[in-house]
């Protein structure tokens, strides 16, 4: 099957299998409530959300598992103990298709990624202002 090209979150969970589309709705529904003033866009071909523009969070849809990108040491070592019974290896947090969307953990991880880049932002303000 030759690579799809997408153009919203819409038509990129739309294109998923049935079974993944409602579970990628719940994980788009969590990260807009965490980041309501963040722009949805697809970058790299999978959703991404972004604030002060700089990519906040990114996920997507694979055949057994969906992704959350980048989790950073920041995030592995404020969620810990919630992502202990995920995969989470190079920037990448797996979580199974099977279980339930850990919506609040979703939430939590979005907004201290949005935290990051307000930091990053500020610090960048600050560097120019010397």
């Amino acid at each position: 099957m030759a690579k799809a090209d997408f153009e919203t979150v819409q038509e990129y969970i739309s294109r998923q299998p049935d079974a993944a589309q409602d579970t990628l709705k719940r994980v788009r529904k969590a990260i807009r409530k965490a980041l309501p003033r963040s722009e949805e866009m697809i970058s790299y071909n999978i959703p991404a959300y972004k604030l002060h523009g700089e990519v906040v969070l990114y996920f997507a849809g694979w055949k057994k598992h969906y992704s959350l990108y980048p989790a950073g040491d920041r995030v592995i070592v404020a969620f810990k103990d919630d992502l202990a019974e995920y995969e989470v290896k190079k920037g990448t947090i797996r979580f199974p298709l099977a279980k339930p969307v850990p919506a609040k953990l979703i939430e939590g991880i979005a907004k201290l990624r949005a935290k990051e880049v307000a930091e990053r932002q500020k610090a960048k303000m600050a560097g120019r202002k010397r």
